[in-house]
């Protein structure tokens, strides 16, 4: 039996205390992050009042920062990578620093002695038979930390997990241990609230079967993973990732079989969680941990088909620019690794890039989509690389889009009480044209509850959904692709032209009286309207005139049935009695679809036109 390690490297074993006595001034030390803070460490570092002038460096830790107290200047100085909770005060009140910096390339600076470290203060497993001690829950920039500063000293936690990977540290390499039973810092998942809920159903809809994920930190993130228990063959990618994988994995919906690096693996820099998950991930060859500048690699990252990011905002203005580190000139967080996923994810095959945020802060009186940046605030993720941005109210598609097709998509997903003052900013900043028509802003919300899906005769897989003011551009798409007999027998006229202020009438909806539901063909990008069917209500009558239009590629699939069920179920919602609808003698497929659908239609004819009247009460229900 090989010999303990406590007499293998007694030469090496101190108290805490004895550890940081030699300690001098005017030194900058790195402390190691989050779950893995070494907290006799801090305390012995804290309680050694004959160093002065010490520069502490981290990431962000979950333990009580003791050197960032007002009365601990000016011994201590912090330089924080990102800004925790536990030294956010004291960044504010400045008497510590912020460097922004990608997580990826933090690393580097101690790699290549920009920022030289004196001492690294570490937590790590014990040391197996060969020697090796695991970072445990964290390795992210730990790993550089430790192989790069002049004196390592490491808090020899028996309660550190043995975290597999590239994260093993050999004892002989360490300068001074420090045996410690204490319990790891805890950061549990809580349960998510109705507006994360709400947040979170609006992203799933955005991830396919056979995802690679990255999570950031965050309510959000983590409500997602309670709506994925339906998916298949997920895998993870991330620089972190907390408890809510568990049950995820344990029900093989995380099973990593389809990714295309490190198939069967979960790949991660560090966790934040409770017990359960320090103890899930010790010893689990599923598990593999590596520094962050390699999870957080954008051209690592790249390499996941199918990789979606999901990360916050404070706020995002209305052309896509996104503030993650900082409410105005206060700094906040960091940069930390939003950007690189970003730039991975959109990269990837397949990939997606999420933002996602709640539509309003402070109790619902402040919109965090916004007409610009507060002052000071700074930009972390630009508008040209901002993908997707998702609140409670929606997902805004905004990679390719134009300032006029960015703003009038995040005020769809804004606030509804904000959504005027929004459209005036934006009509006032000359980002949308100035007749650019207004949603009933009466309206609470989109009424997601109307959309559904269904396959064509064809195999096409088809939208419906309530038409929006960003579907201005893809309305004048299908207008140009129509053949001359089509718009005839719509519009009862050869137009030749779609301009923006007729196509503004066709977009004016209360989604009430008057309502206009879209076919969309395809996803993200590739999504294409191909018909559309409206009303306009009579309320004289309380009859509503009914039009269908669909594209001639995809006549004769089902798509004018499946438009009209869709416009009886709003308009039976609304309390709307029926419909009436004027019909050209040789549109066939119209007149029957409608006689199809209703046993009792009304019909007179005055020249070409057949003007037809139904009520709901006579609607034949497997007919549409």
């Amino acid at each position: 039996m090989k010999a303990d390690w406590k007499t293998r490297y007694a030469d090496k074993i101190f108290d805490a205390q004895t550890a940081l006595s030699y300690l001098k001034s005017g030194r900058r030390v790195f402390i190691g992050s989050g779950a893995a803070e070494p907290q006799s460490l801090v305390r012995a570092l804290v309680s050694n009042e004959s160093a002065q002038d010490i520069e502490i460096c981290h990431i962000m830790t979950l333990g009580t920062a003791p050197y960032s107290d007002p009365g601990c200047s000016p011994r201590f100085r912090h330089n924080a990578f990102f800004i925790g909770h536990n030294v956010r005060s004291c960044v504010a009140r400045g008497d510590a620093d912020y460097t922004p910096m990608f997580l990826s390339e933090i690393p580097k600076l101690f790699r290549n002695r920009r920022m030289l470290l004196d001492v690294a203060l570490i937590q790590v497993s014990e040391p197996d038979e060969h020697g090796y001690c695991s970072y445990g829950v964290a390795t992210d920039i730990v790993k550089a930390a430790a192989e790069n500063a002049r004196v390592v000293i490491a808090e020899v936690n028996s309660n550190a997990p043995r975290a597999l990977g590239d994260s093993f540290i050999h004892a002989d390499k360490i300068t001074r241990m420090v045996p410690s039973d204490e319990p790891l810092l805890e950061a549990p998942q809580g349960t998510p609230d109705e507006l994360s809920k709400a947040i979170a159903r609006n992203i799933t809809g955005l991830i396919p079967n056979g995802a690679t994920l990255q999570l950031g930190i965050g309510s959000i993130p983590d409500a997602v993973l309670h709506f994925l228990t339906d998916h298949k063959d997920l895998g993870i990618h991330t620089e972190m990732f907390s408890d809510g994988i568990i049950p995820l994995v344990e029900k093989g919906v995380i099973n990593n079989s389809k990714k295309t690096l490190h198939p069967g693996k979960i790949v991660a820099s560090f966790v934040l969680g409770s017990k359960k998950l320090y103890d899930f991930i010790d010893n689990n060859p599923m598990i593999e941990f590596r520094p962050s500048e390699y999870t957080n690699d954008p051209f690592i990252i790249a390499q996941n088909n199918k990789m979606i990011s999901i990360n916050s905002a404070i706020e995002v203005d209305m052309t896509g620019q996104v503030c993650a580190d900082s409410i105005g000139e206060r700094f906040y967080s960091g940069v930390g690794g939003q950007v690189d996923f970003v730039r991975g994810a959109r990269r990837a095959p397949d990939g997606k890039a999420i933002i996602a945020l709640p539509s309003t802060a402070a109790g619902g009186t402040v919109s965090r989509i916004v007409p610009h940046l507060k002052q000071g605030a700074g930009v972390v993720t630009s508008r040209a690389d901002v993908q997707y941005v998702v609140t409670e109210y929606g997902t805004a598609y905004l990679y390719g889009k134009s300032v006029l097709e960015r703003a009038l998509a995040l005020i769809q997903i804004a606030h509804p009480k904000f959504r005027p003052w929004l459209m005036a900013e934006a009509k006032a900043r000359h980002l949308v044209q100035a007749d650019q028509i207004e949603m009933p802003f009466s309206t609470p919300e989109y009424p997601i509850e109307l959309a559904e899906s269904f396959v064509t005769n064809q195999g096409t897989l088809i939208e419906l959904r309530p038409i929006k003011i960003t579907d201005e551009g893809q309305m004048r798409e299908l207008f140009y692709s129509l053949s001359q007999a089509t718009i005839y027998q719509r519009f009862f006229s050869t137009i030749k032209s779609m301009p923006h202020e007729r196509l503004q009438e066709f977009l004016r909806v209360d989604y009430k009286r008057d309502m206009a539901v879209v076919a969309v063909a395809g996803e993200g990008e590739d999504a294409r309207i191909v018909g559309v069917g409206r009303y306009i209500l009579n309320e004289r009558t309380n009859m509503a005139e009914v039009a269908l239009l669909v594209g001639d590629k995809h006549q004769g699939q089902g798509i004018g049935k499946a438009l009209l069920h869709a416009l009886i179920t709003a308009a039976r919602k609304n309390a709307i009695s029926g419909f009436d609808a004027k019909v050209l003698v040789e549109n066939k497929a119209m007149l029957t679809l409608l006689h199809r659908a209703f046993d009792q239609v009304e019909s007179s004819l005055d020249g070409e036109i057949y003007t037809l009247s139904m009520k709901f009460a006579d609607v034949v229900e497997e007919a549409v």
